[in-house]
């Protein structure tokens, strides 16, 4: 697909600008060749990646309050797009035609994974929490899943990682064609919010706002609020990933986006009521349809906003993926490169963070 994405401009005529790009088929050879670190090169374009949920708000309130188009300063154009699943956004990644992406952890281990360690890099956090386990009326334990299919956005996704982990602690087995004591089946969020309302689903593990949706709109309730499966409640939902080349390449460039990305992250806390204002209007822009205020500030309870990637839930989610047949076992060291967000802490007085 070889639409070029639209340039952003601060503030909210950016979201007109946003464009949604679906998958870019692309060899994984083409993804890793890396420039020599401090390589002296110009840019006047940043692509940004993210997708059109509660969980990526740090990334829509930067967008459209023009908070990143700002760090990046005159001469530099940010472009925007949209992705439905963290896959889509590797696959950017690696073909060369995305430079910075907003994903979940376990697209991000994937993409490291079968890159050799060599394609992306995480540099920050961004959110924690926002996803759960809804059921249908009458399912109250997880031995009433025997028999029942559950859906999840993608195979091998966040949400289906831990599906699939919970469910083997659980003792019960599930198997990628959708077989086992629960038949698990991969469909877009909007489309599992429909098959739940028919029946054609009995629970789904879904992000934020569609748990919520589905509580709200589908008459499900909450089994298990994945908060409660992580020490102190915190988990990476979301965090900010860069292909390896680029980082080396534009550090400065880099740095404005971390930059921007934590004032974003302090408006959002400051402010939440304007914040999911914000993200509830280019969720509108982006999908055509606005959330109810309420749906918008009961998901939002579910989240936790920070710069900060929670590295020790990530080779928890990595031993998860491993634990149910969808990834070998992988060296995760190299995976972050905290440096320049802890130099921009280190610049407004903060503590840093580790790895």
């Amino acid at each position: 697909m070889n639409r070029k994405p639209t340039p952003s401009s601060p503030r909210r005529g950016a979201l007109r600008r946003i464009r949604r790009i679906g998958p870019i088929l692309v060899l994984l050879a083409a993804s890793t060749g890396c420039a020599s670190p401090g390589a002296a090169t110009t840019a006047t374009e940043v692509r940004l990646g993210y997708f059109a949920n509660v969980t990526h708000a740090p990334a829509i309130v930067g967008v459209a309050d023009g908070t990143f188009a700002t760090a990046l300063g005159d001469g530099v154009t940010l472009t925007t797009v949209t992705f439905n699943a963290g896959t889509e956004a590797i696959t950017a990644l690696f073909s060369d035609a995305l430079d910075l992406a907003f994903l979940g952890p376990n697209p991000a281990i994937n993409g490291y994974a079968q890159s050799g360690g060599e394609a992306i890099r995480i540099v920050a956090g961004s959110t924690s929490g926002g996803a759960s386990l809804i059921a249908a009326p009458g399912i109250d334990t997880p031995a009433d899943l025997v028999g029942a299919t559950v859906a999840t956005p993608a195979l091998g996704n966040t949400q289906d990682v831990a599906l699939r982990a919970w469910l083997q602690q659980q003792g019960l087995s599930t198997d990628l064609e959708g077989g086992g004591d629960v038949s698990i089946v991969p469909e877009p969020n909007a489309q599992t919010l429909e098959t739940f309302r028919s029946g054609a689903i009995d629970a789904a593990w879904a992000p934020e706002p569609w748990a919520t949706r589905l509580v709200r709109e589908g008459g499900g309730h909450v089994l298990v609020d994945e908060r409660d499966l992580w020490p102190e409640g915190a988990f990476v939902t979301t965090h900010l990933v860069v292909r390896t080349a680029f980082l080396q390449q534009h550090p400065d460039l880099v740095e404005a986006v971390i930059r921007g990305l934590v004032q974003s992250v302090d408006a959002i806390n400051a402010d939440p009521t304007a914040a999911q204002a914000t993200v509830n209007d280019a969720i509108a822009q982006i999908t055509g349809s606005a959330l109810p205020t309420e749906t918008i500030a009961e998901a939002w309870s579910h989240l936790t906003f920070t710069v900060d990637p929670i590295a020790s839930s990530l080779q928890a989610s990595a031993d998860h993926a491993v634990a149910v047949g969808l990834l070998a076992p992988v060296d995760l060291d190299g995976i972050y490169d905290l440096t320049i967000l802890n130099q921009v802490l280190a610049s407004l007085g903060r503590p840093e963070v580790t790895p």
